[in-house]
């Protein structure tokens, strides 16, 4: 049975929260229709790669430790599903927390659509 669009969220989430980008990379279908906004920029992609070193590389660089996945929350409704979550993250500026919801469509058993907001990082303490 393939897996359902709140599962490959859940798989996303745990394998961006751990940086385990060849992971990301099977979760995501060859030809991802894939578009991200920021608080200063809008993202796009059409394959693996390009959501991976051009997009997610950025959001979360190599400076950036995620220490905790703080929250997750998934549904579906229709043919679409929704995840939500929340990460600390510490980089050289500090304490973050940064919290992302994105919606995504299943396509041969990956993710082959992702609508993904997200909140920028946020300074704790």
């Amino acid at each position: 049975m393939p897996p359902t669009t709140s599962t490959l969220g859940d798989a996303f989430v745990a394998a961006l929260a751990r940086k385990d980008f060849d992971t990301v990379r099977s979760l995501l279908h060859p030809e991802i229709d894939f578009r991200g906004i920021t608080p200063h920029r809008n993202w796009e992609a059409g394959n693996p790669d390009d959501v991976i070193q051009g997009i997610l590389r950025q959001w979360f660089e190599d400076s950036d430790h995620i220490e905790e996945l703080l929250h997750v929350e998934t549904d579906s409704f229709a043919d679409r599903g929704r995840v939500g979550y929340r990460f600390r993250v510490r980089n050289p500026d500090g304490l973050f927390e940064v919290e992302q919801q994105a919606y995504i469509g299943e396509r041969d058993g990956r993710i082959g659509w992702m609508r993904a907001l997200c909140s920028g990082f946020r300074p704790l303490g």
